[in-house]
């Protein structure tokens, strides 16, 4: 096993490996960082192409598929072998299978895949939904796209970092769902980061009043699956308050911001799109009925539930 990146993340993925028993290669573009892992076990390698050569499954995970890209050699395509520059891996991932772990878009998998299948490499892509303690531990979740072959190769290997999931064929899968995912958890975020403003604005401690978040937060979650099936299904029907009344209420969320000298920059955009919704003639429906709203190209949506549908 290599791993290629020794950030907080990489360090926590190699450790894992190591823990499970795996023999394990390590490296990084800034030296210095592999020192614990070495006397763990772990083999640091002096070049990205040794740490490639000394195993046939290579794990990547750095800040950004630009740097995947540098590190790999990625952007000299159909450049000649052995024209690279020192240490470049451009021609050693035949054979091989690459794990990339790094953050990044649907598109920038598919690109890198394409990339790695001309190198005569298997490919998976993976988002890691976790934070660096948590790797090894059953509540890291490790989404993972790809050839199924090779996903079911080496499962059980990449099991060593938690809880593994595989989302099909389509190399960009896992990053689809890694950034609706954290996109859903941001808002979440802002929603708690203007409520404790809120209170905080007349000094009521933010740990007296979390607890209530956390409550109301929770009960707010079982709407969620049906928010799902009204989308799919395409039928918004309200069975509560509608999306009209929510909008004439919301008003109240930005003038009380505004009265307690409070940011309203977080609402603003949940509020427009309310209005939108209501100019639309979407008033009577529920809320479920915004998600259509925020494609750009609502043909795409259309298309995905209508192809969900038939597969059932």
């Amino acid at each position: 096993m290599t791993v290629i990146g020794l950030g907080a993340m990489g360090r926590a993925l190699a450790g894992a490996f190591l823990d499970s028993g795996h023999p394990t290669t390590v490296w990084n573009r800034t030296a210095g960082k592999g020192g614990e892992l070495t006397e763990r076990g772990a083999t640091e390698a002096a070049t990205a192409a040794e740490a490639v050569a000394a195993s046939p499954v290579v794990v990547i995970c750095v800040l950004d598929y630009d740097a995947v890209r540098e590190v790999l050699g990625a952007p000299a395509r159909n450049v000649p072998e052995g024209s690279g520059a020192p240490g470049t891996v451009t021609g050693l991932l035949a054979g091989r299978t690459l794990v990339n772990l790094t953050n990044g878009t649907p598109r920038q998998a598919r690109e890198l895949a394409r990339w790695a299948s001309e190198q005569g490499a298997d490919y998976l892509d993976g988002g890691i939904m976790a934070v660096p303690p948590m790797i090894g531990s059953p509540g890291s979740l490790i989404l993972c796209s790809g050839s199924p072959e090779t996903f079911t190769a080496h499962e059980r290997t990449l099991s060593a970092l938690g809880t593994v999931s595989h989302l099909g064929e389509d190399a960009g899968r896992a990053a689809l769902y890694d950034i609706a995912l954290l996109s859903a958890m941001y808002g979440m975020f802002g929603g708690f980061f203007q409520a404790v403003a809120m209170v905080g604005s007349e000094k009521v401690p933010a740990t007296e009043f979390t607890p209530l978040v956390v409550s109301w937060l929770e009960a707010m979650l079982t709407s969620l699956p049906e928010m799902a099936k009204a989308y799919d299904a395409n039928d918004h029907s309200a069975t509560a308050s509608n999306l009209g009344m929510q909008a004439e209420a919301f008003v109240n969320l930005l003038d009380a911001g505004r009265d307690q000298g409070v940011s309203t920059e977080l609402l603003e955009p949940m509020g427009a799109l309310l209005h939108r919704g209501v100019a639309a003639n979407r008033g009577d429906d529920d809320l479920s009925a915004l998600i259509d709203l925020l494609r750009t190209n609502p043909a795409r949506g259309a298309n995905a539930r209508s192809n969900d549908a038939g597969s059932e």
